[in-house]
């Protein structure tokens, strides 16, 4: 079959270019680069080394023990077998049942790899510190969370197409992009809040700097939070979330620990770049077409008895035919990956700039650029095959060097 066959392909030359991104690594990654000496050792320039080498291998491991399991859902008849012995039920049960199986599946070969990412990898190298207890709590609120959204989705879907006719991938791509403007307005105060703690900002200093920042590039904001993030990891990040007066700045506080405050609103001033320069519009847009085309080949799919056959279906039962075009977008979007990532890399390099001019220069983002690679232990190194098909941000070293050339911009 032509579609295992590409599955296969993508499959090897994904282990492909991870092992020639470990390899550059090890070619590369054995001397400090000028650019960053004096943050960073050679004792910690080590560490960065065999995290990226272990990181690699891990994921190469998880890359193809899943793709294996995907494959054997797929292959082992037990789709077509569900779909049979769910054909007296009504399609919005049926389609709930159905789906849930492959992502049931999926999840529980998954939770060995998640355990020995957070307690053995992330632990080996200082970064875990959840525990046990809120491991296995967050895994029960990522199932309800996951298993009421999706259910809420799929039975809405269902529904339009039993009862809007021919038009239905029309109803269902319409709301399927209302769904992700409210998911955006309402994750930060909603969903967010279920996983970790958010506390307004302590650091009076910080906050109005903040303030001033944002009312000076005319940004509204709902408020400017502090994140448990240290309940689960060592890893730093700020971001900015919702849209309109849902906006909302969040610090990681294991950010707020190791930046000074001119770092912070370096690293805020990119992220308000992001919303200047309006990457956020732009990828809802980038969505909205996409999702379009994927309803519109639902809709073909729902009536081509090739493509069910083809995968050992013997009835056509409509959530059959959803599931079959969300793993044919599989090969599809692994194709326009690098275009997606081209595209993020650019919106990175700008927001980048942006800091640049409201801060004044590029030594701020710079030097908290700089920290974070050494806090995050980042590959200094990628292969640029690598990059192209997986960096959703440059490099950390090209960006750092970018830095130099905002100003002239």
């Amino acid at each position: 079959m032509v579609y295992i066959g590409a599955v296969c392909v993508i499959t090897v030359f994904d282990l492909v270019i991870a092992k020639l991104n470990t390899d550059h690594m090890k070619k590369h990654g054995t001397q400090i680069p000028s650019i960053i000496q004096g943050i960073i050792d050679e004792k910690e320039l080590k560490k960065i080394h065999r995290y990226s080498i272990d990181n690699r291998r891990f994921a190469m491991l998880r890359t193809g023990f899943s793709k294996m399991i995907f494959l054997y859902i797929i292959l082992s008849g037990i789709l077509p077998w569900l779909a049979l012995s769910l054909e007296n039920l009504s399609v919005v049960l049926g389609g709930l049942v159905f789906f849930s199986v492959p992502v049931l599946l999926t999840a529980i070969t998954g939770l060995p790899f998640d355990f020995y990412h957070s307690f053995i990898l992330e632990e080996r190298y200082g970064f875990n510190t959840k525990t046990i207890r809120t491991w296995i709590s967050d895994l029960i609120k990522a199932a309800l969370v996951i298993s009421i959204i999706g259910a809420f989705l799929i039975v809405s879907i269902l529904l339009m197409i039993e009862f809007a006719g021919k038009a239905w991938w029309i109803w269902a791509w319409s709301f399927f992009i209302c769904f992700q403007l409210l998911m955006t307005i309402f994750y930060p105060s909603v969903i967010a809040p279920i996983f970790n703690r958010f506390t307004p900002l302590e650091d009076s200093k910080l906050v109005n700097a903040i303030e001033q920042l944002a009312k000076s590039e005319g940004l509204k904001l709902q408020g400017i939070y502090q994140m448990d993030a240290t309940r689960r990891t060592r890893h730093t990040n700020a971001y900015v979330s919702g849209i309109g007066n849902t906006k909302r700045i969040v610090l990681f506080d294991s950010l707020v620990q190791a930046h000074t405050q001119e770092e912070v609103l370096a690293i805020l001033g990119h992220e308000i770049g992001h919303i200047k320069k309006n990457h956020i519009k732009k990828k809802l847009i980038s969505l909205s077409l996409i999702t379009m085309f994927l309803f519109f080949l639902a809709s073909k799919l729902l009536t081509s008895d090739l493509i069910f056959h083809s995968f050992g279906f013997s009835l056509m039962p409509p959530y059959v035919g959803l599931f079959l075009a969300g793993i044919l977008w599989e090969p599809v979007g692994f194709l326009l990956s690098p275009v997606e990532m081209a595209i993020s890399r650019k919106f990175e390099h700008e927001a980048d700039c942006y800091s640049v001019r409201i801060s004044g220069g590029p030594a701020p983002l710079s030097a908290a650029l700089r920290k974070m690679a050494r806090e995050n232990l980042s590959n200094l190194w990628p292969h640029p095959l690598y990059i192209f098909f997986n960096y959703s941000h440059p490099p950390m070293l090209k960006r750092i060097e970018y830095l130099n050339t905002c100003e002239s911009k």
